[in-house]
């Protein structure tokens, strides 16, 4: 029997990050580094100007991922990160923008 490593484990964060984070690239930044990380998933803005992303993949990459949330790309102001676990669902095949 196998057992997976704490950072080899998948997993599946909800985020909501608050600040100056529209008009400022951060999505496609946050595209960028999931990509880079193997991260699957998406990343949205929403109407109350907060950005909304789903990340799953490999606990390592995941965290990864979200400490870049926490700085954001040059132009960027994080005030908050909000941040819940889920199950995995196993259905994205790569880190989408939506619109």
């Amino acid at each position: 029997m196998t057992f997976l490593t704490v950072k080899h484990m998948k997993v599946k964060a909800h985020v909501y990050v608050r600040g100056s984070v529209q008009g400022v690239f951060f999505r496609s930044s946050t595209r960028a580094m999931a990509k880079m990380r193997g991260v699957k998933g998406w990343i949205s803005n929403l109407p109350d100007g907060r950005v909304e992303a789903v990340m799953e993949g490999e606990k390592d990459a995941v965290d990864a991922l979200i400490d870049f949330c926490r700085e954001g790309p040059a132009g960027s102001r994080v005030d908050d990160v909000e941040v819940s676990w889920e199950k995995p669902s196993h259905r994205f095949t790569e880190f989408g923008i939506r619109t």
